[in-house]
């Protein structure tokens, strides 16, 4: 099995010394890189190298550069996908978005993780889990979600919450870490 692989299903992988894994890399940071120095007015160059970039898009959608991701391909936003400014996905797993998904500035979803054992870590090895939000899900400012989270459906994330737990539909969640408030 490859450390591509191994990535993509979950296991713990070689990430730091791996070819193959670092050349994707570095091709998905110079779209990024290009996507980031694009000029504001243009839209239909923005739009066409998301769609270049990403694994899926719907056919309205809007990310306000800059914009960062590892790889692209594990990305799936759904229609009237809005995400603002410095959006960061760590995407090693998936990381897939409904419909009507709003995003505030500074959010990152990471996918990747790091075994709690040093002498493990210490090798370069990481793990990943997907990350799943929902439809008509808005996710405040400053929002980190991690490795493995589901959001529910209807939901809103308050500002600077850190999610490192499913949050179900219908929730208005917030906090670090982030938990149900009340229900919508």
């Amino acid at each position: 099995m490859t450390e591509l692989e191994k990535m993509m299903s979950g296991e713990l992988y070689q990430a730091s010394h791996n070819t193959e894994l670092l050349d994707i890399l570095m091709k998905t940071r110079s779209l990024c890189y290009d996507f980031n120095r694009l000029h504001p007015r243009d839209v239909e160059t923005q739009q066409a190298m998301i769609r270049q970039l990403l694994g899926k898009t719907g056919e309205r959608f809007k990310i306000i550069q800059p914009f960062f991701c590892d790889y692209g391909f594990n990305i799936s936003i759904g229609e009237d996908f809005f995400a603002n400014t410095n959006l960061v996905i760590l995407d090693e797993a998936l990381v897939t978005f409904g419909d009507n998904v709003f995003i505030a500035p500074n959010c990152s979803f990471y996918t990747a993780g790091h075994p709690l054992d040093p002498q493990l870590r210490n090798q370069g090895l990481e793990y990943s889990l997907p990350i799943r939000v929902g439809n008509s899900v808005w996710i405040g400012g400053n929002v980190c979600v991690m490795p493995g989270v589901t959001i529910g459906d209807n939901t809103v994330i308050g500002g600077g919450s850190v999610v490192v737990h499913d949050i179900p539909s219908g929730v208005l969640a917030a906090g670090n870490p982030c938990r149900v408030i009340r229900t919508l």
